[in-house]
């Protein structure tokens, strides 16, 4: 008969292996943060600038303090970094004899 869960699992995974319980690990964080800023140098840059912002915090522990990994700085950097290039763009772009029409 079947323990129901009592034991029957003879090797449990250890909580280091498996980041589904707590979330994408900060290193993939920085990474995917990395990507979307380069991204929005290309494309949607006033969407993914602050995705870019976001993932980098996240990255870097919510904190300015303590040690940082690199991608999550780089990632935050040139987000905001993207997401000023876009507004001037946008700014620039609603000024009177300059826009699309």
């Amino acid at each position: 008969m079947a323990g129901f869960g009592h034991g029957t699992r003879r090797y449990p995974r250890s909580r280091s292996r498996t980041w589904s319980r707590t979330g994408p690990d900060r290193a993939t964080l920085g990474i995917i943060g990395v990507i979307c800023a380069v991204a929005g140098f290309f494309v949607l840059g006033i969407v993914l600038g602050p995705v870019a912002i976001v993932c980098g915090w996240l990255a870097m522990g919510r904190s300015w303090a303590g040690s940082r990994s690199l991608p999550a700085l780089v990632a935050f950097v040139l987000g905001a970094i993207d997401t000023l290039l876009a507004i001037v763009w946008l700014a620039g772009a609603a000024t009177p004899g300059n826009g699309l029409f």
